[in-house]
């Protein structure tokens, strides 16, 4: 490989990245009503974010992007729990399915590699959304365990619809994007 087409592939990447950690941070703001709840688009973005960049690259921009939004709105320090929370949303999607999505072509089993990639990103958020709630509610809120767990409950529906949100949307929007990132060259080898 040249020095030139070196830099390039260098540039590339590193506007690839700069976009999807722009886009995981503008997804915060992308909300709409469902079911008395809302859902925001953003824990599909870091689905995308995984499946695009892969798992490492995946978990950096997928997190960044979210810990900046909540530096922003005033989160403070629990931004560093969104940075690996939403982080490992882009992990795991993108360890089960990156590989997958860098064909040229996709077959059946590929696309069912990228619904099983969301989903288990998607569990693994709510799970350890569930875990900071829980462990928030006694450390700082002061709850009682069982206080604790009521606050887990009543936020686990939400939570579970937006993960049923970034399970539906995120293998759909990649494949729609799949042809072309791989024409330009930023999925694929």
């Amino acid at each position: 490989m040249s020095t030139r087409s070196l830099t390039t592939s260098k540039t590339y990447r590193l506007t690839a990245y700069g976009l999807m950690t722009a886009l995981a941070f503008v997804a915060n703001y992308i909300r709409f009503p469902f079911l008395g709840s809302q859902i925001a688009i953003s824990n599909a973005l870091c689905v995308l974010c995984g499946f695009i960049l892969g798992p490492w690259a995946g978990f950096v921009t997928a997190g960044l992007g979210n810990f900046l939004y909540d530096l922003i709105a005033g989160y403070g320090l629990e931004g560093l729990i969104t940075l690996v929370s939403k982080g490992a949303i882009a992990l795991v999607a993108g360890l089960i399915s990156f590989k997958a999505i860098r064909k040229s072509k996709l077959e059946q089993k590929d696309y069912v590699l990228q619904v099983v990639g969301a989903l288990a990103g998607a569990v693994t958020y709510v799970a350890l959304y569930m875990l900071k709630t829980y462990v928030m509610g006694i450390t700082v809120k002061g709850l009682t365990s069982d206080g604790a767990v009521a606050s887990l409950l009543s936020k686990l529906p939400a939570s579970s619809i937006n993960a049923a949100f970034a399970t539906i949307a995120a293998p759909i929007l990649m494949s729609a994007l799949h042809q072309p990132l791989h024409k330009l060259g930023v999925i694929g080898k």
